[in-house]
């Protein structure tokens, strides 16, 4: 099992930058795949990016360009940078590990793009 704690968000203009942190309970070196996921109101958890611990990555096709998903394995965090923020990518993002077939979630931390 694997606990994980997501922190960064917050209230922020468009066009600026926030960082999300997502800390797990454990080593993250063995997670084969960690990943975040957004949620807006009304809308379905959609993934927004992943890494794999062979630190391959991919992104939805709406943040390519502007966010950047990275690991720390020593830290056993994980990173979401956002760039270029859009009021569109208001949402709750949740960090997601993959252990075993089994999906692991954090709380959530709410960004909210506005002016």
């Amino acid at each position: 099992q694997v606990q994980l704690v997501e922190s960064g968000g917050g209230l922020v203009q468009p066009g600026g930058s926030l960082r999300l942190s997502c800390a797990a309970s454990r080593s993250i070196f063995s997670i084969s795949s960690m990943g975040w996921y957004r949620q807006a109101p009304g809308n379905q958890r959609d993934l927004v990016a992943r890494i794999t611990s062979g630190v391959s990555t991919n992104y939805a096709d709406s943040v390519k360009g502007r966010f950047t998903i990275s690991r720390d394995n020593a830290k056993n965090t994980v990173y979401l940078q956002m760039n270029s923020l859009k009021p569109e990518d208001t949402a709750v993002y949740y960090c997601n590990a993959v252990m075993n077939y089994i999906n692991y979630w954090g709380k959530g931390t709410l960004v909210t793009v506005s002016s």
